[in-house]
């Protein structure tokens, strides 16, 4: 008896995608694939998901102030807890601040003063120039400074490249480097990969945010923007004024 060869069986389909009886039977099949999922429910979801995180949270970056500003429109109990939670939050950075300023360091105690120094608290060690000529550095000067003051249970500490490392590089200067549990977690050569001689704090700050140092949420992050932008501009009028002043001086011997 002959046997019927193997033959691909034809199955009329107009759309495979269309919610139909038919399409069903074959899906179920596996004749054809299942139907892809609609995405929209998922994002209109996660918007929504979205949405209420921001309501929930809407009062995290309030300090104080801005929280007291609030007591007409917000539920005075939900108000208590997050002024509670406020000061829970200044009392532990007051007690985590011991340092506070620049530590100038010196070779010599460079194991005691950062390598150990970090098991306890991040180290953030800035590498200066030699020369008052690079600008950059001057800028950086300024910025630890701000940033020392800033941030107390952080040690900034600061020492002349080529005192720390022999025959460092001019233009590597400035350079950063973080220190935690005795190992360096970061390194940034210059400030090209910020802005340059317009870097300004927000910058640096990112670093601290991006090691760990200081949590994306933390309230110090947040400040006046007219504070910043004027501080930021008065250094660079002054860099400009001191530029000028050395132009004229070069002109003086020409």
């Amino acid at each position: 008896m002959n046997q019927m060869p193997d033959v691909p069986v034809q199955v009329p389909i107009d759309n495979p995608n269309a919610d139909t009886e038919w399409n069903d039977i074959l899906r179920k099949h596996g004749i054809i694939p299942e139907k892809p999922k609609d995405p929209e429910p998922a994002i209109q979801e996660a918007l929504l998901e979205a949405e209420q995180r921001a309501y929930d949270n809407r009062l995290e970056d309030k300090d104080l102030d801005e929280l007291a500003a609030l007591e007409e429109d917000e539920d005075e109990d939900f108000l208590e807890q997050y002024r509670q939670k406020r000061m829970a939050e200044i009392n532990a950075l007051a007690n985590a601040s011991k340092y506070g300023s620049v530590y100038p360091l010196q070779k010599l105690d460079f194991t005691r003063d950062v390598t150990e120094a970090s098991k306890e608290a991040y180290v953030f060690v800035f590498l200066s120039s030699s020369t008052d000529s690079n600008v950059e550095s001057r800028v950086l000067h300024e910025i630890w400074r701000d940033l020392a003051q800033k941030y107390g249970d952080v040690k900034f500490c600061q020492i002349r490249a080529d005192m720390c490392i022999e025959g460092y590089p001019e233009k590597n200067c400035p350079t950063i480097l973080v220190y935690k549990d005795s190992d360096i977690r970061r390194q940034v050569v210059t400030l090209r990969e910020f802005q340059g001689v317009r870097t300004k704090v927000a910058d640096v700050e990112r670093v601290l945010v991006q090691v760990g140092a200081v949590k994306e949420g933390d309230s110090r992050l947040r400040r006046k923007d007219e504070d910043d932008e004027d501080r930021t501009t008065n250094g660079r009028r002054g860099l400009t004024q001191s530029q000028s002043k050395r132009e004229e001086d070069d002109d003086d011997w020409d």
